[in-house]
């Protein structure tokens, strides 16, 4: 039997949990980097701490809502603006061949956290499923997201100077 190392994920099996809105804390918190926030303006763009993929980014409106409804049409508008700027940077840094960006609205549509409206943004790349998540059930991120903070963090701070 071969071992899959990835000892980080005891953060997440064995700690606490809280009722804390995660883009809420992002948004809130000083240290940016403790919660791999990548640019705060005009929208909470961010890691996503348990990534479906490498790159995996979550992109949010800082106002706390649920759907599109309690959302200010002027943050509304630049919420889209930022997800397409956001494809265009991330699409740059990491040298992808394409994107996943969905959004699902609701617990029953699949939200992980159904209470503050985001976006996923997967990079892609041809090829870059393997047998793992077939066969083994488990997905092999190749970048430790510390790094991966590092290298794009000075990539999304153009946003918050914008």
């Amino acid at each position: 039997m071969r071992v899959l190392w990835a000892p980080w994920r005891m953060a997440y099996v064995g700690g606490a949990r809280t009722s804390d809105c995660i883009f809420c804390t992002a948004r809130d918190s000083a240290d940016t980097r403790a919660t791999l926030v990548l640019a705060q303006r005009p929208a909470i763009v961010m890691l996503n701490r348990y990534p479906y993929a490498n790159g995996h980014l979550m992109v949010a409106p800082r106002h706390h809502a649920a759907d599109f409804a309690g959302l200010p049409a002027a943050e509304c508008r630049a919420l889209m603006d930022s997800l397409a700027r956001v494809t265009t940077l991330l699409a740059e840094a990491m040298h992808s061949e394409g994107m996943n960006v969905g959004l699902n609205l609701g617990a029953a549509a699949g939200a992980g956290v159904a209470d503050h409206l985001h976006w996923h943004i997967v990079p892609r790349w041809s090829g870059d499923t393997n047998f793992m998540p077939l066969l083994a059930d488990t997905r092999v991120i190749s970048q430790h997201l510390e790094i991966l903070y590092d290298r794009l963090q000075p990539v999304f701070s153009v946003l918050d100077a914008a």
